[in-house]
């Protein structure tokens, strides 16, 4: 049933491009949300409303990511103009509650993709991610980001 709500969304979406003629990211992303409301609004009584958390909870991750990834630019931009001098980097253990190989995977994508930082290594028994940082004030303090940021979202998203 999900695939089918998913389809309908994206078919709903192309009538509306197709409808207003406007081929723009915008109206894509417009259309394929006005749909999603739509979608809901006819679907209130039906027992499969996963669709309907997983879309937000999508676009919130994502938002986040890309809120994430600037931040990590502007800090490691900062640390290499400004203050290369007082870099601390470090390796650090984060602890996982992820625990399926997608999981594991997707947030050591993240972690590597975000600059600064790079996934190094998990642990035999997949409950310790290695993590080297350019640029660790507290080590406390970056294992609660990592953990309260991208693998809070993560497991959000697949459970």
């Amino acid at each position: 049933m999900k695939s089918s709500i998913f389809l309908n969304n994206v078919l709903l979406m192309l009538m509306w491009v197709i409808l207003t003629g406007d081929s723009t990211f915008a109206n894509f992303t417009f259309g394929f949300l006005l749909s999603f409301v739509i979608l809901r609004i006819i679907t209130v009584n039906r027992e499969d409303t996963k669709y309907f958390r997983l879309v937000p909870r999508v676009i919130a991750f994502i938002l986040f990511f890309i809120y994430e990834l600037v931040l990590a630019n502007l800090q490691a931009a900062y640390f290499v103009i400004v203050s290369h001098k007082n870099l601390k980097p470090g390796i650090v253990g984060v602890p996982l509650d992820a625990k399926s190989d997608i999981e594991i995977t997707f947030l050591t994508n993240l972690v590597s993709l975000t600059p600064g930082t790079l996934s190094i290594d998990v642990s035999n028994d997949r409950k310790v991610l290695y993590v080297y940082s350019m640029h660790i004030k507290d080590r406390d303090q970056f294992v609660k980001n990592i953990k309260n940021g991208f693998e809070k979202r993560i497991l959000n998203i697949t459970r």
